[in-house]
């Protein structure tokens, strides 16, 4: 492909992307790898300039651009390089012409991006949010250590304590110490937020949202395979992906029960009162993932997130119930609008008289209300929300 016909693949794919989120479709990436699929003639080379210039498209623009051309000449505008090829030469996009309309730049939809400023998320560190995400995983402590391991690329421990990061795009999953069950892709921040639990060997700690489990298989390490661990979700299909990574990385605690929703008490009847622990892990906006997943401000609507928030409160206050006296309750977000962490916090000690907060001290982010955020632009991890409540005795 030659430059310019790249840039014109660029921008076919971000009209798909945009098409996908107005009617909630597929994700980004996945939009991206099939649209390379059937085109066999685009080497690797070239899928990684389109799929880089796409990113920068979407990275570009605050609001939901009118297609792909006004997305690409919003980057254009500050890349006289880019904006060059824009040549009407074959397969490449017509020239620039005036009065052409070019998408408006910014964080997020200002509905969004006013919610994250009165959030105390602006400037560098509402930015800090669209950046490239680093390549974090966790050394599985059933099998490994940290210190000492082998692998492929060598890595910088993080402030996890099992954790490590790599280089952007490094092929993990390709590695034997994957395979083998030694290593598994985390975020620092994910990691953190279990470290808050403080899970023990002979506890029963229960992770409410355990969606695919990567929270499990941190919790089963903690507890060092000993104790009950019970991993609950509403989603099958989500659910059915722990058994495989449990096998895989030697977990044989985690028990899996699937939550009807709204029917959520009756399933878990016979652990009230009685988990140790509860993780609630809970669904969110996911402002604190954007650097993976950029088109994720766009899909957000503030319908949904009243929703989200409803949600929050209700699995807050299920959890509760299944804390033993003297147990205790993490609740997690990854997002960092207020309406989702300190409030939401401040709203389940209202609620609940017979508990108090604990205080989170991680060794990355920073008190924020009765919690603790980790933020993208100050700890370099994914932007998250963890408070641990204390149910007296």
């Amino acid at each position: 492909m030659t430059p310019a016909a790249r840039v014109q693949a660029a921008i076919e794919i971000v009209d798909l992307i945009i098409a996908a989120v107005c009617g909630n479709g597929p994700p980004a990436d996945r939009i991206v790898t099939d649209w390379f699929r059937p085109r066999r003639f685009a080497g690797s080379s070239d899928r990684r300039a389109v799929r880089e210039l796409v990113y920068r498209a979407i990275r570009a623009c605050g609001e939901v651009p009118a297609g792909g051309r006004a997305a690409m000449l919003l980057v254009a505008q500050d890349d006289a390089a880019l904006a060059g090829l824009f040549d009407g030469s074959p397969h490449a996009p017509a020239p620039i012409s005036g009065g052409e309309l070019v998408a408006m730049p910014g964080i997020a939809p200002a509905w969004l991006a006013a919610g994250l400023a009165d959030s105390g998320i602006a400037g560098a560190d509402a930015a800090a949010l669209l950046d490239r995400a680093p390549l974090d995983i966790r050394v599985n402590g059933l099998k490994a250590v940290r210190d000492g391991l082998g692998l492929p690329v060598a890595g910088e421990p993080t402030v996890a304590a099992h954790g490590l990061r790599l280089p952007f795009g490094t092929p993990v999953e390709q590695w034997d110490a994957w395979r083998d069950g030694l290593i598994e892709v985390q975020d620092t921040g994910s990691q953190l937020a279990c470290e808050a639990l403080a899970a023990a060997p002979g506890e029963t700690v229960v992770d409410l949202c355990a969606g695919a489990g990567g929270k499990t298989l941190a919790l089963a390490a903690a507890m060092a395979n000993r104790g009950r661990l019970i991993a609950c979700d509403t989603d099958r299909q989500r659910l059915s992906r722990l058994a495989p990574r449990a096998a895989r990385a030697g977990v044989t605690i985690a028990e899996t029960v699937l939550l009807d929703p709204g029917r959520e008490a009756e399933a878990l009847a016979q652990w009230q009162g009685r988990a140790d622990a509860v993780l609630v892990d809970a669904p969110c906006s996911g402002t604190g993932t954007w650097r993976r997943n950029p088109e994720a401000r766009w899909r957000l609507t503030e319908a949904q997130l009243d929703r989200y928030v409803a949600v929050q409160a209700r699995l807050m206050d299920i959890a509760a119930g299944l804390v033993r006296a003297g147990g205790r309750l993490v609740f997690v977000t990854c997002s960092l609008l207020d309406r989702e962490g300190k409030d939401q916090a401040d709203g389940f000690l209202e609620r609940h008289s017979g508990w108090q907060s604990q205080g989170v001290d991680l060794p990355a982010g920073r008190p924020r209300g009765a919690g603790w955020r980790l933020e993208p632009a100050r700890d370099g991890t994914d932007g998250f929300f963890v408070a641990r409540f204390l149910r007296l005795c």
